[in-house]
């Protein structure tokens, strides 16, 4: 007689079973007789720990397990844009038609529409030579993104056959390719497990920006295409808007939001606000090129230590498409806290602050699936994609030196220091410049697409930070008027550059977004003004009446008088600033 698996134990969100000797480490499995969804996350001889994705209250011991044969794993294709996913790709959407507005446990619904039928248009034809990742054919899958069929990476051979243009269902055959393994069928959708990363044939050097409209960002700390960032901060810093300003304004074609063990009313908020939010390149809605997996801190941890493994996959397949996408994952540090309560139920050996000692290893997971690739089709065409990570760190106590943000500055090149005072000050972004940094070298793309040198100017810029960073210890002591002209000219020229260039308003009509174009403008235009001051200053004029200068307050407003697109009156501008210091 057969033994089916049972439940032995149970422990919160981590169960145990045994008779699982037929099982493999990853298996997806349903739990119980309302068939929670879970996944075997260690095996010793028969018996079998299970981490499960939803609320465990109320199973008991003997209810069965049923294993099935494959990893935990997402639906890719159509559909996947504009949707609302939980942690595991079930849409709440269709849940909560499903069940009402409390969602019951074991529900399964499939990610994306597999009724709904498609325009397919093929763009290969019968007998042609295809290899993994080419494009058979085009989907209109949203307004702003064409969705593009590909075939599968273990695929290589010839096109016996490809479906006419019209209609079809996702789960429909659209081609048979000849492979030496014999006839293979291609359906539209088609399953990939979260935790294993889509291989990239060709990866490309992270050297050209991702051109976020916000200053502090692409200026001073830029985050390059297939490059990963962090923004740690505190509470109320503004990690959570500095993220929605780069989901609305950075040029990628494709957002995935992760809301990872986040408040339920601040994804509420991102909820309400994304649907309602225009795209600012096409006017349409935002929600066109963007997938939003909610994930509270009600929510059970389990589903949200998956959460982010399955945002990082659906951008990877957007990747290989050739698309351009950015992944806001905030945040990662409810995220290692799932990670510290699961193993705290596995009774594994806590490591600093009771974190797992895999916890670094896990970070380096995530952070390492960015990436900027490129892909050669059939016909010899170049298709270039990137997923470019941002993930939010929330330190307790705002401190840098905790776990999760020392291990998160191993793996990233770019650091966001979001700091407490400036946010006081209502400084925003508070991403503060001697906290923060950036290790892509994005300069050749800078000098190609500009007529000013931004090596040089971001050069100047940092120095004149540090050194006023330098002056204000001395100032705490002595006081600005002990200080030579020199020195409390670059006092002043800092507070330019900080309140008149870094600081910027999310809700400026004007200001919300800065062109590269504008954001090197206004730099130089600050620049100028410092050397020429520097020049005055040395012939005897006290810098008193330097900085009285009816420009000093121009130069303070410029950010909100002269538009991204009326270029010319930065030049007539500078032109001002070097006239009112020869007169």
């Amino acid at each position: 007689m057969k033994h089916e698996p049972k439940l032995i134990r149970i422990n919160g969100p981590v169960v145990f079973a045994d008779r699982m000797g037929n099982a493999s480490l990853g298996n997806q499995v349903e739990v119980g007789r309302e068939h929670l969804t879970g996944e075997i996350i260690t095996l010793e001889n028969d018996i079998a720990t299970i981490q499960v994705y939803e609320d465990t209250i109320g199973i008991k011991p003997g209810e069965p397990v049923r294993v099935l044969d494959e990893p935990v794993s997402v639906l890719l294709g159509p559909g996947i844009l504009k949707s609302i996913y939980d942690g595991i790709q079930r849409p709440l959407d269709k849940l909560k038609d499903k069940s009402g507005t409390f969602i019951k446990r074991g529900l399964n619904v499939p990610a994306i529409d597999l009724d709904r039928e498609w325009d397919f248009r093929p763009v290969v034809k019968t007998g042609q030579t295809v290899t993994p990742l080419a494009i058979l054919g085009e989907i209109p899958e949203t307004e702003l993104v064409v969705h593009k069929v590909m075939v599968p990476h273990k695929y290589s051979g010839h096109l016996s056959w490809i479906a006419a243009p019209g209609k079809h269902k996702v789960t429909d055959v659209i081609a048979r390719v000849v492979t030496e393994a014999g006839e293979k069928e291609i359906t539209i959708m088609r399953k990939w497990p979260i935790r294993r990363p889509r291989p990239i044939i060709k990866r490309l050097l992270p050297n050209v920006p991702v051109i976020t409209g916000q200053r502090v960002i692409d200026f001073l700390f830029p985050v390059a295409r297939g490059g990963a960032a962090a923004i740690p901060g505190g509470f109320g810093t503004g990690k959570t808007v500095t993220q929605h300003q780069l989901a609305k304004w950075c040029d990628v074609d494709i957002i995935v939001y992760i809301g990872c063990g986040e408040r339920g009313n601040e994804m509420t908020q991102v909820l309400e606000e994304f649907p309602a939010l225009k795209d600012p390149h096409s006017q349409k809605p935002i929600m066109e090129r963007t997938t939003l997996i909610a994930n509270t801190s009600n929510m059970p941890v389990t589903a949200r230590e998956a959460s982010i493994y399955t945002g990082v996959t659906i951008a990877e397949y957007y990747r290989d498409m050739g698309y351009h996408v950015a992944i806001m994952a905030d945040s990662t540090s409810r995220w290692a806290e799932a990670l510290r309560e699961i193993s705290g139920r596995l009774e594994q050996m806590p490591a600093e602050e009771g974190y797992p000692a895999y916890l670094a290893s896990r970070i380096g997971e995530f952070y390492e699936r960015a990436g900027r690739s490129e892909i050669t089709d059939h016909d010899g065409t170049k298709r270039e994609g990137s997923v470019t990570i941002i993930g939010a760190v929330s330190p307790p106590g705002g401190d840098f030196s905790e776990p999760v943000v020392t291990h998160t500055r191993r793996f990233v090149r770019t650091f966001w220091g979001l700091d407490r005072d400036l946010a006081s000050a209502r400084h925003f972004p508070s991403i503060h410049w001697n906290s923060s940094y950036s290790e892509y070298d994005v300069s050749r793309w800078w000098e190609k697409n500009s007529s000013l040198s931004w090596s040089d100017l971001h050069r100047k810029a940092m120095e004149i930070l540090k050194e006023d960073d330098r002056l204000q210890n001395i100032v705490k002591l002595i006081g600005p008027d002990a200080l030579p002209d020199r020195q409390r000219i670059t006092l002043e020229v800092a507070r330019m550059i900080k309140e008149g260039f870094l600081q910027q308003s999310a809700f400026s009509e004007v200001d919300s977004y800065c062109s590269p174009e504008k954001q090197l403008a206004m730099i130089d235009i600050i620049l100028c003004f410092y050397e020429k001051a520097g020049k005055l200053s040395a012939t005897g004029v006290p810098a008193s009446e330097i900085m009285q200068l009816p420009v000093v307050d121009k130069i303070f407003r410029m950010k909100e008088e002269i538009g991204n697109d009326e270029q010319a009156k930065f030049t007539e501008f500078k032109k001002i600033v070097e006239e009112s210091f020869m007169e």
